[in-house]
């Protein structure tokens, strides 16, 4: 087990005990990862700001739930991606956004490339739910297709059909 995996297994026990240093650590962790999986889900700073906030709070109620079947940041990515979805069934809302665009984070590429890409992403938010996750988990979080059915709770060639047919998808939408 490498330092960090060793680092973060007593990081999850201690958290687990009750030790909230030790969830503190944890959330200030994987904060990031949550938000980035929740913007890019909903395209907008203020809802992911409040998804990743209840997603730290369901941590907290649910750590000692963890049974380590799953890396740690596999079970974080269900239960984002469950946030994700509670919190836009609650509001009543699809994903897109027109505002997404005046709330897209700046990005160090070239204006083209960063308005083609908020273009992509808000095509990606208008994909079918199982699609939009496996898109994100493989190309905005780099999980391999093993890691992103873990995180899906569906096997892997489940994964390989979500990205195919998301692809097939993406390709008409960006063409029309």
């Amino acid at each position: 087990m490498l330092m960090a995996d060793r680092h973060e297994h007593d990081l999850i026990e201690r958290a687990q005990a009750g030790e909230s240093y030790a969830f503190a650590s944890l959330i200030e962790a994987h904060y990031p990862a949550i938000f980035r999986i929740a913007y890019k889900w909903c395209g907008n700073r203020e809802d992911a700001e409040d998804i990743a906030q209840d997603v730290a709070i369901k941590l907290g109620r649910t750590v000692g739930t963890f049974k380590g079947n799953a890396a740690f940041s596999t079970w974080i990515y269900r239960i984002t991606l469950n946030a994700v979805r509670d919190f836009q069934r609650k509001a009543g809302r699809r994903a897109q956004s027109l505002s997404a665009m005046a709330h897209e984070p700046r990005s160090q590429t070239a204006p083209d490339e960063a308005l083609a890409q908020s273009e992509l992403w808000r095509k990606v938010r208008t994909l079918a739910p199982k699609q939009r996750d496996a898109v994100l988990l493989v190309y905005a979080e780099g999980l391999n297709h093993a890691e992103a059915a873990r995180a899906m709770n569906c096997a892997e060639k489940t994964v390989s059909w979500h990205i195919h047919q998301a692809r097939k998808r993406l390709k008409r939408l960006l063409e029309e």
